[in-house]
């Protein structure tokens, strides 16, 4: 039964620039399933769910990308299964991260037949990334296949969720519940679960003192837990400590949409092909619908368009610890940081534009941006995925381009073998982990890696951010491989090691022949020595983010 889509005002309508119409990967248009986006007939409480039959082939724990998308797929892979979707709000998500699907991340949602995902909400074509780097600029576009540039998707998180939604919503297999996963239901030796046969399920809002009646739930093949960055069962599988590495910090510029494409490419690294307007009512961007990278603030600043009028900013500061906002400690560093990144010399629009944001702002939001490698799914009857298994730094934006492909390839192996039969299902979480780590392990390594290069705390990293930046501007393979990397279609990690460490050499030349202007001076002997210093400092970088992300 159709359901007729409701008006929301909040909704932004069609993209209204036709510039960028991508034939082969369309963000115009319509979703098949746009009229159950606003929908909540399908969407049942806890207390109706209480009444119902509590068996069902497979379980979700959340419906965010992730855990919409898998549902989905097994919806579709399954026909003749029930599937249960608990979800504590179906209410549109307002996040600050989360809004770049990388061209990996567009392969494996057409993989999973949701290729039209992203229209109808108003999102925006990426071409690859823009640069800044002490009033020098470089251009990292995206990758080619045989129908032209693989190009990215930007747009507002919860639009995307919302629609992702509505494809679960669609299927006649699908019970969607509002409503708390509680616990998990098995058996459990020495502390330990060994085996996961249902979870308890709970109302919306679960009462301190315990006094709520909630039901078990019986999963008779698998249930996936994908309850994200903030899971409540992540420690029944991993119970290595969080890293906090920094946090980013979230504005919105509103503007005009662009009138012209004039911007949207420009030359393999080195250009100064970049848009300055000095209007701030204008799309203020260096280069629109690409990622802009600026890395002379606090932290990198990165700045990507949600929709043709909005552009998200979000503004690193490094280590654990954020500055207070309630004695104006926190809007003081984004000032600085923000006013660094973009000089008003330089970018006379976009500094007048971030400055405007952020004295309009109330209240700045802040995300801890952490790292948790993934570890080995052991426990029978369940399967940790996406953001409640493995989470890396948001800088790169990979984190979906991970989840999504950690799905195809799930789903893929699971269509094989029988989902009931313990033994079989080990084997496929076997084969899915050896599957997924090469991608995986690029994308996370990578952005912890380039995290502590462009927050640059020390002489040694500034210099590597100085050759980095240096040898992505030489063009050809220097800058395509490792825009590869950045958008997941290059899952190679010897191939990552190799960069990586043809950098910290080029770090080692700039800084013995003293061309470096990150880190210059000293005599001979301390060039030398301060140069392997250097070396050595890349190594412990990424040789221990690797090892982890090894570790069974």
């Amino acid at each position: 039964m159709t359901v007729p889509m409701l008006v929301d005002e909040h909704h932004e309508p069609k993209s209204e620039s036709p510039l960028d119409e991508n034939r082969n990967w369309p963000t115009h248009g319509t979703f098949e399933y746009t009229s159950y986006y606003h929908s909540r007939r399908e969407i049942i409480s806890f207390k109706e769910f209480s009444a119902k039959s509590k068996e069902f082939d497979f379980v979700v724990i959340g419906a965010g990308p992730i855990g919409a998308a898998l549902a989905y797929k097994l919806a579709k892979d399954w026909p003749k299964s029930q599937i249960l979707v608990v979800e504590k709000n179906w209410a549109e998500p307002d996040r600050i991260v989360g809004e770049l699907m990388q061209p990996g991340g567009c392969q494996a949602i057409e993989q999973l037949g949701l290729r039209n995902v992203f229209s109808d909400i108003g999102a925006v074509p990426v071409h690859g990334y823009y640069i800044s780097y002490r009033g020098r600029q470089l251009h990292v576009p995206y990758m080619h296949d045989a129908n032209g540039q693989l190009r990215g998707v930007s747009f507002h998180h919860g639009r995307l969720v919302m629609n992702l939604r509505a494809a679960c919503k669609a299927q006649s297999n699908i019970l969607c519940v509002e409503g708390s996963v509680t616990e998990l239901v098995g058996q459990v030796d020495n502390g330990r679960f060994t085996t996961v046969r249902g979870v308890r399920v709970g109302p919306q809002r679960i009462q301190a003192d315990g006094s709520d009646e909630c039901v078990d739930v019986i999963s008779r093949k698998l249930t996936f837990v994908c309850d994200g960055i903030t899971s409540q069962f992540r420690k029944q599988l991993n119970e290595r400590p969080v890293e906090l590495i920094s946090h980013f910090c979230g504005l919105v510029l509103e503007h005009e949409p662009v009138t012209s494409d004039t911007y949207f490419d420009g030359p393999t690294g080195t250009t100064s092909h970049v848009s300055r307007p000095v209007d701030a009512k204008g799309n203020p961007l260096p280069m629109p619908h690409n990622g802009n990278v600026m890395l002379d603030g606090v932290g990198p600043v990165l700045l990507y368009q949600m929709s043709e009028r909005e552009t998200r900013v979000l503004a690193d500061i490094p280590g654990p610890l954020l500055p207070s906002e309630s004695n104006g400690q926190l809007r003081e560093t984004l000032r600085t940081s923000l006013s660094r990144a973009a000089p008003k010399h330089l970018y006379p629009g976009l500094h007048a534009a971030l400055m405007r944001s952020l004295d309009d702002s109330r209240r700045i939001r802040c995300i801890g941006s952490k790292f948790i490698p993934a570890t080995a799914n052991t426990i029978d009857g369940a399967v940790w995925i996406g953001d409640a298994l493995n989470v890396r730094h948001p800088l790169t934006g990979g984190g979906m381009t991970v989840g999504l492909w950690d799905v195809v390839i799930l789903t893929d192996l699971l269509r094989t073998h029988d989902a009931a039969n313990p033994r079989q299902v080990q084997r496929v979480k076997a084969q899915w982990q050896w599957r997924r780590r090469p991608r995986a392990l690029v994308v996370n390594v990578l952005s912890v890696a380039l995290h502590a290069l462009f927050a640059a705390e020390t002489k040694e990293l500034g210099l590597l951010r100085e050759a980095c930046f240096d040898y992505l501007a030489k063009g050809s393979y220097f800058t395509m491989q490792p825009s590869g990397f950045l958008s997941g279609l290059l899952p190679s990690p010897m191939l990552l090691v190799f960069h990586f460490f043809s950098v910290a050499f080029l770090a080692v030349y700039l800084r013995i022949s003293d061309k470096s202007v990150a880190y210059s001076g000293g005599s001979l002997v301390y060039r030398v020595y301060s140069a392997f210093y250097t070396l050595y400092i890349a190594a412990t970088v990424i040789l221990p983010v690797i090892w982890r992300e090894l570790q069974p």
